[in-house]
């Protein structure tokens, strides 16, 4: 179920080099999240799994490219990567929480790899 005052997207567009998407909300908002960015941290159980302690660290994905975005309902969108990864459904509500808390998602999945000895 979605949030009716949560922003809503008013664009959803993949870069040419397939290596960017970029989301604009009808509140201002806009955020450029790398496809690298998305694939780490998709929404799926192969990456989330199914508790906390069974998210996986997704590394050499630093080359992964957007084939195509599909819709999912009026709520989200499913993103079929190059790397044959397409289970993740992206709510508008996860796209606004991984465009405002990059800083804090990014750097700790780079922590991770560090911990791991993992690499881009």
């Amino acid at each position: 179920m979605t949030d009716p005052t949560a922003p809503w997207p008013t664009e959803l567009r993949v870069s040419e080099d397939r290596k960017t998407l970029s989301i604009a909300f009808d509140s201002g908002e806009r955020h450029d999240l790398s496809a690298e960015y998305l694939r780490v941290c998709s929404p799926s159980a192969e990456v989330k799994g199914h508790a906390p302690s069974q998210k996986k660290t997704v590394p050499g994905k630093k080359n992964v490219g957007i084939m195509k975005v599909e819709p999912v309902g009026n709520y989200a969108v499913r993103i079929h990567f190059d790397d044959m990864h397409n289970s993740g459904i992206f709510s508008w509500t996860y796209f606004l929480d991984l465009g405002r808390n990059r800083d804090q998602h990014w750097g700790g999945y780079l922590e991770e790899m560090a911990e791991k000895g993992l690499s881009r």
